[in-house]
């Protein structure tokens, strides 16, 4: 019985071609918007995760504090209010899984006739801890060198590329700002962060190399900032709280009196980027979805048409015994298989158009089976939903008064 409605429903679509395709056009486009919509959606959740990712996990970042000269205030970083003493007792907090001071500041680097300008950060061993960064080549620097202050070298890949080109870098002595260091090891690829700086555009060095013999401190010990990574997310807010009391302690700070230290947590702004990417995704989804209702209305419209054109048949099937139940089905099969092709046809403009931006603009688009089931799903509700109306008319026709209409 299904088998032959399902005939009939594609011998009616077949008689009017022209109107059928238009009247699908409607779900080709809607449908084709959401999943190319959908598809750049979650290829930008995709790198704000990416970018998460490469930050590491539960990391606060601690920042010195500012100074006033003058009645002119500085930013955070004006003054160097930590030191390395202020590290390692942050390290004996509970909940802090590990601590990595930090020594940065920007040099040209040499080997042989090429240069590159690049950040150099003096750290400890702890920082590739922290930030979930491995060697992809050769080592990492140990303690013994931070105690030694050894003219060691890790080399970021972007840094590496533009000194080295092809050749291997290990073992090869460059130039940090005149002074010869030794790069012992390559870090494995980190891409860009979530403020789009190239994380691979960097030189790590011993902390104490960096402080004594690179870009010096205003005293014995003075870092620029620290890395805190936390044991895990749910004791952050703890150790939040255990590091400010600490700091404050021991820089001898007047209750009531401003911190002279930023604490950032780095983990709830990446939450807070990830958050409004996700809701970026979904409206561009509802956005395109605005076609799918118009292309159900018009459906509908060319529903109620088809009624009007075919009450004669329908007051035929319903004398010689047709059931309600039977009209209604045929029409909603009717509505349905218009609502499924255009699906198909959308479904495939809004693969190939995902396709066509990642090729044309290198934009990280993703096309999930979910995006995929949804967009059948949603179609075929739209097609029994705005198909309804005109089967019920349909199945609710008076015999006699439907072989009359002319």
């Amino acid at each position: 019985m299904t088998w032959a409605m399902l005939q009939e429903a594609w011998r009616a679509m077949g008689a009017n071609r022209m109107r059928t395709f238009l009247t699908m056009l409607g779900m080709v486009i809607g449908v084709g918007a959401v999943v190319l919509m959908m598809a750049v959606g979650q290829g930008a959740q995709y790198r704000v995760n990416q970018s998460i990712t490469s930050m590491g996990s539960n990391l606060f970042i601690l920042l010195s504090g500012s100074t006033t000269a003058g009645g002119l205030r500085t930013g955070s970083g004006g003054v160097n209010t930590l030191t390395v003493a202020d590290a390692n007792a942050i390290a004996e907090l509970p909940g802090v899984q590990a601590v990595a001071p930090l020594h940065p500041g920007g040099a040209q680097v040499v080997y042989g006739p090429n240069n590159w300008s690049t950040q150099v950060y003096g750290t400890t061993p702890d920082y590739l801890e922290v930030r979930s960064w491995p060697v992809a080549k050769g080592y990492a620097f140990s303690d013994s060198d931070v105690r030694s202050a050894t003219r060691v070298a890790l080399l970021g890949q972007t840094v590496a590329k533009n000194l080295f080109g092809d050749e291997d870098p290990v073992g090869k002595t460059i130039r940090i700002k005149q002074s010869p260091f030794t790069v012992v090891g390559i870090l494995a690829v980190k891409g860009q962060s979530l403020d789009g700086r190239d994380q691979d555009d960097t030189i790590m060095i011993p902390l104490t190399t960096a402080q004594r013999k690179v870009f010096g401190t205003q005293f014995q010990g003075a870092v620029r900032l620290v890395m805190i990574q936390a044991a895990s997310q749910d004791v952050m807010p703890r150790v939040e709280r255990s590091i400010n009391e600490l700091l404050r302690q021991r820089h001898h700070i007047r209750e009531g009196a401003d911190d002279d230290f930023t604490l950032r947590n780095l983990t709830a702004l990446a939450d807070s980027a990830a958050e409004m990417t996700r809701i970026m995704s979904l409206l561009l989804g509802a956005i395109a979805s605005v076609s799918l209702v118009v292309g159900g209305i018009g459906i509908m419209n060319i529903m109620l048409v088809s009624v009007t054109e075919r009450t004669r048949e329908i007051g035929i099937r319903l004398a010689i015994g047709a059931r309600q139940g039977n009209i209604l089905l045929q029409f909603l099969l009717e509505a349905l298989m218009i609502s499924i092709l255009g699906c198909l046809i959308g479904l495939l403009l809004g693969v190939g158009g995902a396709v066509l931006v990642n090729v044309i603009t290198g934009m990280t688009v993703i096309i999930s089976g979910s995006s995929v089931l949804v967009a059948f799903a949603v179609a075929g509700g739209i097609g029994i939903f705005f198909g309804y109306y005109p089967a019920r008319k349909a199945a609710r026709l008076d015999p006699i008064e439907a072989l009359r209409y002319q």
